[in-house]
C-alpha cells in the first residue's frame, strides 16, 4: 500500500484535477516498486521522486525560490523497522533530493546534512549537481516576484510532496520533499527534513508525512504526534483527524497529513482548502482526490 500527498493549501479549482492525477500516478508507481522489490522504503522514495520531477509541485524541479532567487531543497526518508533516517536541507539544485536523503540513510554515519555539506555528500556518493536553470521554472520566478512585491502570500498551494508505504509484512516507511516557502531567507529550513516533524516511521506504530506551515509543524512535531496516537490504539484515520485538529488548536497550524499503520490502514486529513493525494493498493486501481 502506498499513499502520497502533493501539498496542502488552496489549489485553484481549474488545477485540482491535474494535481490529483499527478498524485495518482506517483502512488501507482510507488506500488509498482513495492510489489517488485518488497521494500516500503524504496516505494516511498520512488513515489516522491516522481513528484519531484513534476513541476506542478514545490519539490525538485519547479521548487519555489528563496528571496535571493535561488533553489534550496529539503528532503528526508525514514524506515520503521530500525527507525533509520536520512535527510538533507538547504541543498542547492540537485535533480532528486529524496534520493540523496536515501543515500544518507544507507551510509548511516549521520542523519542530516545541510547546505554545502549536503552538496559535498551528494557529489561524493555519485549525484551530479543540476544546472539551476533546468530546475527553476517561469512560474517559480513569477511567484517570487509577486511575493517580494507584496502581491501574494509566501505559501505555495500544492507544494510539499510526501509518501508513506506499508509492505505485506507490516513494515512501514515515509518520505517527504519540498522547496520550502516562497521568498524564504537563504538558509531557512522547514519541517520536511526533520524526523518527527515532517516525516516519521516506526513499525511499532506507523508512518506519516506532513505538509503545511513548516514553522508550526516544527513546533508541534506533527508526524510523531500522529504516530504516537497510532501507538495508543487510534485508527489511522482517527490519528490523522485528531492530529490535525490539535495542530490547529494548539499552534494555529495550517496543513495536512497522510498516515499508514502496519495493517495498511490509511488516514488522510487537512485543515486547508485542498491537499491532493493518491492511494494505491495491491489488486485495486489507484485512486486520487484533493
Amino acid at each position: 500500500m502506498v499513499v502520497v500527498h502533493g501539498g496542502a493549501g488552496d489549489v485553484p479549482e481549474a488545477s485540482r484535477a491535474a494535481h490529483a492525477e499527478g498524485c495518482r500516478v506517483a502512488a501507482a508507481e510507488g506500488l509498482r516498486v513495492l510489489l517488485e522489490t518488497g521494500s516500503a522504503l524504496e516505494a516511498a522514495v520512488r513515489a516522491v521522486e516522481v513528484l519531484e520531477d513534476d513541476s506542478k509541485y514545490n519539490a525538485g524541479t519547479g521548487a519555489c525560490l528563496t528571496e535571493a532567487g535561488t533553489i534550496e531543497l529539503d528532503a528526508s526518508v525514514m524506515e520503521g523497522t530500525t527507525m533509520r533516517g536520512g535527510a538533507v536541507c538547504a541543498l542547492p539544485p540537485f535533480r532528486n533530493p529524496i534520493r540523496i536523503a536515501r543515500a544518507v540513510l544507507e551510509e548511516g554515519r549521520h542523519v542530516l546534512y545541510a547546505s554545502e555539506g549536503a552538496s559535498r555528500f551528494a557529489i561524493a556518493h555519485g549525484f551530479a549537481p543540476a544546472d539551476p536553470e533546468t530546475m527553476i521554472t517561469a512560474k517559480a520566478r513569477q511567484r517570487l516576484d509577486a511575493v517580494l512585491a507584496g502581491r501574494a502570500e509566501r505559501g505555495w498551494a500544492g507544494g510539499t510532496v510526501g509518501a508513506v508505504a506499508c509492505d505485506r509484512e507490516g513494515r512501514v516507511a515515509a518520505a517527504t520533499s519540498t522547496g520550502g516557502m516562497v521568498g524564504k531567507r537563504v538558509g531557512r529550513v522547514g519541517d520536511s527534513p526533520i524526523l518527527g516533524a515532517g516525516t516519521f516511521a516506526d513499525d511499532e506504530s506507523g508512518a506519516a508525512s506532513a505538509t503545511g506551515q513548516g514553522e508550526a509543524i516544527h513546533r508541534f512535531g506533527l508526524t510523531r504526534y500522529a504516530c504516537d496516537l497510532l501507538r495508543a490504539g487510534l485508527t489511522a484515520q482517527q490519528a490523522a483527524d485528531v492530529s490535525i485538529e490539535r495542530f490547529g488548536a494548539r499552534v494555529s497550524g495550517s496543513g495536512g497529513l497522510i498516515v499508514v499503520d502496519g495493517r495498511g490502514e490509511i488516514g488522510i486529513a487537512r485543515n486547508t482548502a485542498t491537499m491532493s493525494f493518491g492511494v494505491a493498493r495491491e489488486g485495486e486501481d489507484a485512486g486520487a482526490g484533493h
